[in-house]
């Protein structure tokens, strides 16, 4: 069955918007930084919205008893809050291209580009 012009073009349109929503949460997700301290605030750490460590700040203090091990664990510590942290506003993020009812146990990184796919899906099956 042919498709008319105006529901091709409807359908771009709608691919074009899905796109701008998939690249608006891509440079979102970009641009989140989380932040986490050891207990001690001794070691700061700076997360990425992927969850990758961008600044690691450790006090000169930290030097003052030298212990590989517990210098270590609060690297550990710092870094996962700040991982963390990011997810959380990953989530917030991601949240805005999900319907309501899905807005508990986001998977940032995955489920807003399965969610597109599924609308695109959807409206490939619609003749």
């Amino acid at each position: 069955m042919e498709r008319s012009a105006t529901e091709l073009t409807g359908r771009l349109a709608e691919y074009a918007r899905l796109a701008d929503q998939v690249k608006a949460i891509r440079d979102g997700v970009d641009e989140i930084r989380g932040t986490g301290y050891s207990g001690d605030g001794l070691v700061t750490a700076v997360a990425g919205g992927r969850g990758e460590l961008l600044e690691l700040d450790l006090d000169p203090r930290v030097y003052r008893e030298p212990n590989a091990t517990e210098l270590a664990a609060k690297i550990v510590a710092a870094v996962r809050e700040a991982a963390a942290e990011a997810e959380r506003e990953a989530t917030r993020l991601a949240a805005k291209l999900l319907p309501p009812e899905r807005h508990e146990d986001i998977d940032p990184r995955f489920d807003p580009a399965l969610h597109l796919l599924g609308e695109i899906s959807a409206m490939e099956g619609r003749q």
